[in-house]
C-alpha cells in the first residue's frame, strides 16, 4: 500500500507537539510566577507583577477554553514579562566580586538555595526567551545555576537520584532532558543554560531525577503514574525497572480527546518490528483535516511505533518505542505510552503477555527517608483530575500522621514550583537536625 509519510507526520506533530509544547510554556509561566511571589516582587514591582499576573490570568481563561492559539500567544507574553522582572532584579545585584551580602544571601535581601540546601532552585527563564537591549559587556547578567547540587535521599520509596550526565555525540538538551526523565526547563537552569544552548560532547551535566514511587496493590506488574510520567515494573514485590514515558496531551477538540486513561489492564500481546494499525479516531481526525487517510504502516523507519510494542487491554492503548526519543517525558501521544528507544527494548524482554498492570493518576506524592526526613512531591495536575495540589498533599499528610512533623511553608513552596522531584518538607528541630547530621556523617562520601 502507498501512503505519504509526510503527512502522517503532520498530523501527529501538528496535535501533538503544539500540545507538548503549550504544557511547557505553561509549566514555565506558572513556575515563573511562583518564583516571583515567593520572593515577595509584589511589593517591590506591583505594577509589573500585576501585569504579570494578567496576562497569565488571560492564558489560563484561553486554556480553559481549548483555544491553544490564543493561550500559548498570552503564556508567552507572561513568560516576558517574568524574564524582564528578573533582569531587572539581576541588575540590581552586586557582581560577586564587590558584593558585600553575607553568606546564604542575597543583596535584596531574599534566601538563597545556600541558605536551604534541600530545597533545589526555582525554575529560571533563560534569557534567550524575551528579547531585550543589549548592554555593555560589565553589564551583562548571565544565568547561573543552583548554588548547591541536590543530596540524594536514602529511601525504599524512591527512584532516581541526583548525579552529573556527560553528554554524548548528537545529544540536545531536549534529549538529555528526554532520556533523563527531567524537566527541560529545570535541566537548564540547574546547569546555567538557556534552552537555545548548544551542548558539547563531554560537557558535564548535573540533574536530578529522585522521585518517591508511587502508591500502588501490585506486586507483580506494571504501574505508570500519568503526572510523573514514569513506568514502574514491579516483579515479587519489588520495584526492577522504571522509565520515563509520554503520554496523551491534555490538549482537546469538540471531536476528540487524547488523554491517556487510568484504569487496569493485561498486556495482550507483544510484537517487535510491529505494524502500526492506524486507529479510526486518528484516521477520522486525518479525514476532517483533509489529509490522506493512512490505514496501516508497515515495519520499518517510518514507523512511529519504533522497534518493540506491547499491546494493552486497554481500547487503542499500546506501550511503545518511539522514532520521536525528544518527546520523552512531555504529553506528547495521542494516548499511547511511549517509552525511549533503548529503555524500551530492555522492558520488551521484561514483560510477558497477560503481564497485570494499572494506570493512575497521583499528581501527590509523599515519602519518609530512612533518617526520618518526610519528603513531599508536587507535578502538575496537567488533566485537571484532583481539587486542587494543596488539599492533596494535606491529605496525604494526615493520613500519615505526619502533621506535626512537616513545614508547612515547605509544604506550600514544593506545591506552588511543582518541580517534579522529591523535596524535604520536615520541620527543623534540634532532634531531627541531629539526626540528619549523624546520617549524613555515616553516608559514603
Amino acid at each position: 500500500m502507498k501512503y505519504s509519510f509526510f503527512a502522517l507526520c503532520a498530523l501527529v506533530c501538528s496535535l501533538a507537539s503544539s500540545g507538548a509544547a503549550l504544557a511547557d510554556q505553561r509549566s514555565d509561566a506558572m513556575a515563573m510566577l511562583a518564583k516571583l511571589r515567593q520572593e515577595g516582587i509584589a511589593n517591590r514591582l506591583p505594577d509589573e507583577m500585576r501585569s504579570l499576573d494578567s496576562a497569565l490570568a488571560t492564558a489560563e481563561m484561553y486554556y480553559q477554553l481549548n483555544d491553544q492559539k490564543n493561550a500559548e500567544r498570552y503564556y508567552q507574553l507572561a513568560i516576558q514579562k517574568g524574564a524582564v522582572i528578573q533582569q531587572r532584579l539581576l541588575a540590581a545585584i552586586p557582581a560577586p566580586e564587590t558584593s558585600t551580602a553575607p553568606p546564604g544571601s542575597l543583596a535584596n535581601g531574599a534566601p538563597s538555595d545556600k541558605a536551604r540546601p534541600n530545597l533545589p532552585a526555582l525554575v529560571q527563564t533563560p534569557a534567550s526567551s524575551v528579547t531585550m537591549p543589549v548592554s555593555p559587556p560589565q553589564q551583562q547578567t548571565l544565568v547561573q545555576p543552583e548554588a548547591e547540587e541536590p543530596r540524594p535521599f536514602s529511601s525504599a520509596r524512591l527512584v532516581g537520584t541526583a548525579g552529573i550526565y556527560t553528554v554524548a555525540k548528537g545529544d540536545t538538551l531536549r534529549l538529555v532532558a528526554a532520556k533523563l526523565g527531567v524537566s527541560r526547563t529545570r535541566l537548564a537552569a540547574m546547569n546555567g543554560l538557556s534552552h537555545k544552548d548548544a551542548l558539547k560532547v563531554g560537557q558535564l551535566l548535573h540533574y536530578n531525577n529522585q522521585r518517591i514511587i508511587p502508591p500502588h496493590r501490585t506486586r507483580d506488574g506494571i504501574v505508570i503514574n500519568i503526572p510523573d510520567r514514569m513506568l514502574y515494573l514491579f516483579q515479587q514485590g519489588s520495584m526492577t525497572f522504571s522509565t520515563a514515558v509520554a503520554l496523551g496531551t491534555p490538549t482537546k477538540t469538540d471531536q476528540f480527546v487524547w488523554e491517556t486513561p487510568v484504569g487496569k489492564f493485561k498486556i495482550v500481546n507483544k510484537a517487535k518490528d510491529p505494524t502500526w494499525t492506524v486507529p479510526p479516531s486518528i484516521q477520522e481526525e486525518m479525514r476532517l483535516e483533509g489529509k490522506e487517510v493512512i490505514t496501516s504502516i508497515p515495519p520499518g523507519k517510518d514507523n512511529p511505533l519504533g522497534k518493540y510494542a506491547m499491546k494493552t487491554s486497554l481500547p487503542g492503548i499500546l506501550i511503545h518505542s518511539t522514532t520521536k526519543p525528544w518527546s520523552i517525558y512531555t504529553y506528547a501521544s495521542h494516548g499511547c505510552i511511549r517509552v525511549y528507544p533503548e529503555r524500551m527494548e530492555e522492558l520488551f524482554k521484561l514483560v510477558k503477555p497477560n503481564t497485570a498492570g494499572e494506570i493512575i493518576y497521583k499528581p501527590v506524592k509523599l515519602a519518609v527517608t530512612d533518617d526520618g526526613r518526610v519528603l513531599l512531591e508536587a507535578h502538575v495536575d496537567i488533566y485537571k483530575k484532583t481539587k486542587g495540589l494543596a488539599a492533596e498533599a494535606q491529605a496525604l499528610i494526615r493520613a500519615q500522621k505526619l502533621d506535626s512533623r512537616v513545614d508547612w511553608e515547605k509544604v506550600k513552596r514544593v506545591i506552588s514550583r511543582k518541580a517534579g522531584v522529591a523535596e524535604e518538607i520536615t520541620r527543623s528541630t534540634p532532634e531531627t537536625q541531629q539526626a540528619v547530621d549523624v546520617s549524613r556523617s555515616q553516608s559514603p562520601s
